[in-house]
């Protein structure tokens, strides 16, 4: 089986944005929702349905720009997979929506009660028609998702992947690390055991 290589890494932890294990931006703010708006302006990233999203898309969505900016992207949209995971599925925004329910319950909020949407929105954003998946699992499964992405590139037409975890806890505890990866021999071979030691950096 072909080698996959981390082309970039993108780590966004504890109000810091981390591009290839360097920190790039940061900014103590009291809310996440502050701190993701400052990212998207600092990175003069242009795209009116941010406003619209919950907090794990705006993180999922923020790293995955991050991720493929300045990439060379020649491959078709079938040809882009996206793989993420994290522990606590949606609860950060099904709290929310809960809440809302005794009064007047909230479609806009209620849209978001799902993990996966966070790909719906990198899709979109990207046109990006290929594999997509999300888990949810005790603790990031480096050793599952390594398997299971290589498995995609040998058996299906995947060229391109963002991979990695995204989570965002109920008191906003966040914590996103997206890899490119690909065939493309640029970066760290794309392991368990390099996932492992960028996942704790």
């Amino acid at each position: 089986m072909n080698k996959l290589f981390i082309n970039k890494h993108i780590k966004i932890k504890d109000y810091t944005v981390f591009v290839d294990g360097n920190a790039d931006f940061s900014e103590r703010t009291e809310h996440f929702a502050t701190f993701a708006k400052s990212i998207y302006k600092n990175y003069n990233i242009k795209y009116s349905k941010f406003y619209k999203m919950d907090l794990l898309s705006k993180l999922g969505f923020l790293a995955s720009e991050l991720l493929l900016n300045d990439s060379i992207q020649n491959f078709l949209p079938e040809e882009t997979a996206v793989i993420l995971a994290n522990s606590s599925s949606s609860l950060n925004t099904d709290k929310k929506y809960q809440d809302t329910i005794a009064e007047h319950p909230s479609p806009s909020v209620f849209v978001y009660t799902l993990p996966n949407i966070v790909i719906g929105e990198i899709c979109i954003r990207n046109t990006f028609r290929g594999e997509s998946l999300f888990l949810v699992q005790e603790s990031f499964d480096t050793d599952f998702l390594t398997t299971y992405v290589a498995n995609l590139f040998a058996e299906t037409n995947t060229k391109q992947c963002i991979a990695g975890w995204v989570e965002m806890s109920l008191d906003e505890n966040h914590h996103a690390d997206l890899y490119l990866v690909s065939k493309n021999d640029s970066g760290k071979i794309f392991d368990k055991q390099n996932l492992d030691i960028l996942f704790k950096t």
